[in-house]
């Protein structure tokens, strides 16, 4: 039995994608205001700037991988314009099912899908920019999900993975109190669920560090990347250039 981690739990691989949409089909309906709430409002800075190195034109074609309740899509679609597609994607239907619900409200019919990251249904070179937020780390072979995510880009296209990443150390014991100790309660008192947010601490722990997330998209696909550190190391955007 080949095992992953759910968490801080040791899981068999194959259970690890079911386990990850119970804990959002419970946060789905709160999962914004519980955004809004742990990030104080940050979430909406660190997503401001992946749209701004987005650097996205009139006509482009965007794949959103994690899109949930579709921010990033809505952000991405004023960009590319009439003549450009964004695709909005998400393992989880209750998850995308808000998200294209927020979408129609803001006057967006964008095509909107249930898919997995490590098996994407799209042509090969098929996409100007890819883009996963807050999503990577629940993936149980991000390697195979990055490889999808280069395979679906065109030569020279871009990938931004804006994911938690490892904080400076001067913040390390009060960010280990707040994600232990603040968010699980929060949780539990927003959306009536302390266990969804004790996982986020988990697994967040065990997502790989800055450096770690940069060589592994350098073996699966992309030639140039760098990566940017935002609230102190709290959040990191990664940028891959596909080969």
């Amino acid at each position: 039995m080949s095992t992953t981690h759910f968490g801080f739990q040791s899981v068999d691989e194959r259970d690890k994608a079911s386990r990850v949409r119970g804990v959002f089909d419970s946060v789905a309906p709160k999962y914004d205001l519980m955004n809004d709430l742990m990030s104080l409002g940050l979430h909406r800075a660190w997503k401001a700037y992946t749209v701004m190195v987005a650097n996205l034109q009139p006509g482009n074609r965007v794949l959103d991988i994690a899109g949930g309740t579709g921010d990033l899509s809505e952000a991405f679609a004023k960009r590319v314009g009439p003549s450009g597609t964004v695709v909005h994607t998400d393992i989880n239907e209750a998850m995308l099912r808000n998200g294209r619900d927020r979408l129609i409200d803001a006057g967006l019919a964008l095509p909107t899908l249930v898919c997995d990251a490590e098996k994407l249904p799209f042509p090969t070179g098929h996409f100007d920019l890819v883009s996963v937020a807050f999503g990577l780390r629940n993936m149980t072979h991000k390697d195979a999900a990055l490889a999808e995510m280069a395979r679906v880009l065109k030569p020279g296209g871009k990938l931004l993975v804006l994911e938690f990443s490892k904080v400076a150390k001067p913040l390390e014991k009060v960010y280990d109190w707040y994600s232990f100790s603040v968010l699980p309660r929060l949780g539990k008192w927003v959306a009536g669920d302390d266990a969804s947010y004790r996982y986020l601490a988990e697994s967040i722990r065990m997502h790989p560090d800055q450096g770690t997330l940069k060589a592994l998209m350098q073996t699966n696909g992309f030639g140039h990347v760098d990566y940017h550190n935002l609230s102190g190391g709290v959040v990191a955007l990664h940028v891959g250039i596909r080969c």
